[in-house]
């Protein structure tokens, strides 16, 4: 995202101008030579920060191509989305400790349910089935997930990687809950016959467990989801 100082060079001369320029234009007013430039337009134009279009020519010849600053805020510089997190998390952490965890494990429900389809109609969901979407989507969102080799039904899934690892180190008490909610909201929402009771936080060093059962067989504890 023009990051390298030549191209927000280029990006800094055509916000300064009154009109669109040309490939030479811009090359005269940075003082290097119009390959130069082509090559940073170019880039810039597949980044999608600037538009490239031909502009009529006020005698014979082959239209003009011209460039100007794509309308928008300037989508370069850093970003702040973990004190986003740490920002909306606060409002759980003022909040009572039980109903802070049952509104976090509530809302990974939900979430769980809206990123995953349902089974097809007329299919019967079956453990193995549930449990292979179930890692699927883990794996898309970043846990690294791994089921024991050979199991049907595994007793649990290991979670290898935490895509909100700094967050669950500062906040388990709510990111694991959120988790273990996303995963039981996943579960019921592919009809799966199993269910997740309990979420083990770091219950090896590089790694977490999401324990399973039969759907009904264990009451779902909160309580369970936070760190040790």
């Amino acid at each position: 995202m023009a990051e390298s100082p030549r191209r927000r060079a280029v990006l800094d001369v055509l916000r300064a101008a009154p009109a669109p320029l040309g490939v030479t234009e811009t090359a005269e007013r940075l003082g290097v030579h119009p390959n130069t430039v082509r090559f940073h337009l170019d880039a810039l134009v597949a980044e999608g920060l600037v538009e490239r279009r031909a502009e009529a020519s006020n005698g014979p010849g082959r239209p003009r191509t011209v460039y100007t600053v794509r309308p928008g805020m300037d989508r370069g510089g850093a970003r702040g989305y973990p004190l986003l997190a740490r920002m909306l998390l606060s409002r759980w952490t003022s909040a009572d400790p039980a109903e802070a965890r049952e509104q976090a494990m509530g809302t990974g429900r939900e979430w769980g349910r809206f990123l995953v389809d349902p089974p097809p109609p007329f299919e019967r969901p079956t453990a193995q089935r549930s449990v292979t979407r179930l890692l699927a989507l883990l794996a898309d969102l970043g846990f690294e997930p791994e089921s024991a080799a050979g199991e049907d039904t595994p007793e649990r899934i290991r979670l290898r990687h935490c895509p909100f690892l700094e967050l669950a180190e500062e906040h388990g008490e709510l990111i694991c809950p959120l988790h273990l909610g996303l995963i039981q909201g996943a579960l019921d929402r592919l009809d799966a016959p199993l269910t997740a009771t309990r979420l083990e936080p770091f219950a090896e060093p590089d790694s977490c467990y999401a324990h399973l059962s039969a759907a009904g067989s264990a009451p779902r504890d909160p309580g369970k989801g936070t760190r040790r």
